[in-house]
């Protein structure tokens, strides 16, 4: 479990993280959202002691990182995964961590195996690809076999094979009973294999909830109703935990309550004739967008132009982000 109470950090006038307070529960996954600058990463080297907080505190299965007799055992970590030695094989680099916790060399070959490195376990991890440092990287955060497992974008640089092994791993990790916290930008993942989700945006807490409950409060499933008669359809759809939206003068609904089976019969037995209806699910993605519009600090600037050339040309688009810099990663 982590247990994080009124956690700030600040970098002189920056404040990185502000008050965050937040618990973390073994037997699920945990997602880890914000936009770049929310101060994700630096909540997570504080849990672990890479940063010291300015106030507050945070908790590792009830003690403060530094207070664990055997830290690997407690918290496995993947916050950056090229932190290895380029000369080093990835074997070697495993049993330099091993030799120096107290872990036996049996259970180096258990997590090589488990992160498919077998093959290229006697080569040096300098030359490794993205995906394969990765991998290495996810093998040094479980070689001690930890409660508490926290990883930082972990499919990042993965194939489509290697982002299926970790879905399948961070799910199994969680139904042992371990702590599994996830950071991932990538909410298509953090839709299929995260139970709850922390939120954070310019440092503070924005949502500490379920994906089907802010997905819920985003608009939850929707359908999209055509009809002729767009009045009599309201009425008839209408009851407790129906909301109907539309323009008025629009043969178009957006009915949030009821499924497009039920719109449909209740149109039916109306003698409603219907153009159009399609279900709609807001996206963990559109409910994270929404939640987070206001706490995006870097914003790019996106110009798109359409310039008609020979009249047997298409027209042509070109599109240029701007983007600011800040003098020190704090996402």
């Amino acid at each position: 479990m982590i247990e994080a109470h009124q956690l700030t950090k600040r970098y002189g006038e920056k404040t990185a993280v502000d008050r965050l307070d937040f618990t973390v529960r073994p037997g699920t996954v945990t997602g880890f959202l914000g936009p770049n600058g929310a101060g994700k990463s630096t909540t997570m080297r504080m849990i672990v002691g890479l940063d010291a907080p300015t106030g507050g505190s945070v908790r590792v299965n009830g003690r403060r990182y530094a207070e664990h007799a055997a830290p690997l055992q407690e918290v496995g970590a993947l916050l950056e995964a090229k932190s290895i030695h380029p000369g080093r094989s990835a074997f070697n680099h495993l049993m330099v961590q091993a030799h120096t916790h107290g872990i036996p060399r049996r259970r180096v070959d258990e997590v090589v195996e488990l992160t498919g490195l077998s093959s290229v376990a006697r080569k040096r991890a300098g030359a490794f690809s993205l995906g394969m440092g990765q991998r290495l990287g996810i093998a040094s955060a479980l070689l001690g076999d930890p409660a508490t497992v926290m990883l930082d974008e972990p499919v990042n640089g993965l194939d489509p094979e290697g982002v299926l092994w970790i879905r399948n791993l961070l799910t199994s990790l969680a139904a042992e009973g371990r702590t599994v916290f996830v950071s991932s930008h990538l909410m298509s993942e953090m839709a299929l294999v995260a139970d709850h989700l922390i939120i954070v945006g310019r440092g503070r807490l924005l949502a500490d909830t379920t994906v089907q409950e802010l997905v819920r409060q985003a608009g939850g499933d929707v359908v999209k109703v055509a009809s002729a008669d767009p009045a009599r359809l309201r009425t008839a759809l209408a009851g407790p935990g129906v909301e109907v939206t539309g323009q008025a003068g629009s043969e178009e609904l957006l009915v949030a309550g009821r499924t497009a089976r039920e719109i449909g019969l209740a149109a039916a037995e109306q003698g409603i004739a219907l153009f159009e209806l399609t279900p709609r699910t807001v996206s963990l993605e559109e409910a994270f967008m929404d939640l987070t519009r206001d706490a995006v600090e870097y914003h790019g600037i996106t110009t798109v132009t359409a310039t008609t050339a020979e009249p047997a040309a298409t027209a042509a688009t070109a599109a240029t982000a701007v983007g600011t810099e800040s003098p020190r990663s704090v996402a």
